[in-house]
């Protein structure tokens, strides 16, 4: 069941998308913030997969809520399940702002390829077959990811006024232009794929998808210095009383 909490600053709404992958049923969260009480924005954090856009719409709608009217989407990382349906969002509901990471626009607008297809290049050959065939499958996913122009390049530290304050957070190692989103009037992380909940547990990045796993680490004990007591990452939903957990990644 999808998720909204009222924080007192603004709604924000965990969009659970669950989908069938390769014989498994997997689920993403994207996450909708609608600032009704000051700015009137909405803004979209990551957007899943190409194709997802009706999924995206369905599971607003779940909450009594839609996209028409979305100020912005924010891309924490140029990877196909955060960035797949940009492409269709965008053309469906022009006007929408694109923001993403300094380090992560030119891979959102096509302008230089994702680093993780340098990376499975450089480790093809000691893969086995059959995780070779799958790498293959994933640099052509990559590849097929439509470009669109980002009209916002964010940096660590931007503060935008939206849901009591939010607050851009540099955490490269996933991939070197990740970002996570805190909302300082919530206490809420919103951390992309810099966190995971596994097994009911809150870890930094999984060390097998990330291209740098030493930064992913440092990024990890970076966002625990935010004393966040929510945080919603895209694998695993939302983690309540984060504070302690947060402290032993």
């Amino acid at each position: 069941m999808a998720e909204k909490t009222q924080c007192g600053f603004c709604a924000v709404r965990i969009l659970k998308i669950s989908y069938e992958d390769e014989g498994g049923v997997h689920t993403i969260h994207p996450v909708l913030l609608d600032d009704a009480f000051a700015s009137g924005d909405k803004i979209l954090i990551d957007c899943g997969y190409a194709g997802f856009l009706p999924l995206l719409e369905r599971a607003a709608a779940e909450q009594g809520a839609q996209l028409e009217g979305l100020a912005a989407v924010i891309i924490t990382h140029h990877d196909p399940d955060h960035v797949g349906a940009l492409a269709e969002l965008t053309e469906s509901y022009p006007g929408i702002r694109v923001m993403a990471s300094e380090e992560d626009a030119p891979c959102v607008s096509g302008i230089k390829p994702s680093p993780r297809l340098a990376l499975a290049a450089a480790h093809r050959e000691s893969l086995t077959e059959e995780r070779r065939r799958e790498a293959k499958a994933y640099e052509a996913e990559i590849s097929a990811t439509r470009p669109v122009r980002v009209d916002r390049l964010l940096k660590d530290g931007d503060v935008f006024p939206w849901c009591g304050g939010t607050e851009i957070i540099a955490t490269p190692g996933h991939v070197p232009g990740h970002i996570s989103v805190y909302l300082r009037g919530c206490r809420t992380l919103i951390a992309g794929d810099a966190l995971i909940v596994n097994r009911g547990r809150l870890r930094a990045a999984n060390p097998r998808y990330s291209v740098d796993p030493a930064e992913a680490g440092r990024s990890a004990k970076k966002l625990a210095r935010l004393g966040a007591e929510r945080v919603i990452c895209f694998h695993g939903g939302v983690y309540v009383h984060a504070r302690p957990s947060l402290a032993q990644t």
